[in-house]
């Protein structure tokens, strides 16, 4: 099996204004933390996955985390794509877990 190091990318607006949907928020939020998920901006997480399958699985996953009302969106991205970003303020996160090469397949 080859592997292609992918970027599964979920954006999202979801509404705050009751005590309801900040409890949604904060569960889905939980749920792509606890899925891997880094923050790259508010309401923008990124994670690295082997593969296009293994990106659907893990969408598959956070499909049963999805709040009632509000706007989710995912892009897949390859790791050349991703690493095309230009960034017109400020620099990008030097964390260790956001980098390709610390990805290991077993």
């Amino acid at each position: 099996m080859r592997y292609r190091v992918m970027r599964l990318i979920v954006m999202f607006d979801l509404p705050v204004e009751t005590a309801e949907q900040r409890r949604q928020y904060r569960l889905f939020r939980k749920c792509l933390l606890n899925e891997g998920f880094l923050m790259m901006q508010e309401s923008i997480y990124v994670r690295i996955t082997t593969n296009r399958q293994s990106a659907a699985l893990l969408e598959e996953r956070i499909r049963h985390a999805l709040p009632s009302t509000g706007l989710i969106q995912t892009l897949l991205t390859t790791e050349k794509q991703y690493n095309s970003m230009h960034f017109l303020v400020g620099s990008p996160k030097t964390d260790i877990k956001n980098r390709d090469d610390k990805v290991v397949v077993i």
